[in-house]
């Protein structure tokens, strides 16, 4: 299970206009290191999905559409891929068969079934405001143990 860079950048995306309010596209662009148009395709995704508003002009840019504290993260990244297992999954992964082998008894169905509602209890749960806090503050809230060796400095 990973996220895609597409959930991943677009997160970046959305906590970079909840920190810094109106935002443009070519400073998100410049803050994520991605490019402008790539920015702006994860934009339009979060735009449409109703997280995000724009306003045209000198003094416009992109800001949130609605308080952090209401933007839940299992929602956004809903928008920008997709729940990791949903019923529709088995149907996709059926071999070259129509049908999958295991639909009358799947183990791993049931196995992904209750790592989906994990996840969706922790994502249903946690908002962008939460998200807003720095990475020693989430740690404490989400009262995980700290990491053995440090991750390198974004500068």
């Amino acid at each position: 299970m990973k996220l895609t860079a597409h959930e991943e950048y677009g997160f970046r995306c959305l906590v970079q206009i909840g920190r810094r309010g109106p935002v443009t596209i070519p400073e998100i662009s410049e803050a994520e290191g991605i490019s402008q148009a790539y920015a702006a395709k994860l934009l339009r995704t979060l735009r449409q999905s109703g997280f995000i508003a724009s306003v045209r002009g000198k003094e416009g840019g992109y800001s949130l559409a609605r308080p952090a504290e209401r933007i839940v993260v299992g929602e956004v990244l809903a928008a920008l891929g997709g729940k990791m297992f949903d019923t529709a999954f088995c149907e996709t992964h059926s071999g070259q068969a129509h049908v999958c082998a295991h639909t009358s008894d799947c183990s791993l169905r049931a196995l992904w079934r209750r790592v989906q509602v994990a996840l969706d209890e922790v994502l249903g749960k946690t908002t962008l405001q939460d998200l807003l806090r720095n990475e020693e503050q989430m740690t404490g809230w989400f009262d995980l143990p700290q990491p053995a060796a440090s991750l390198p400095q974004r500068r």
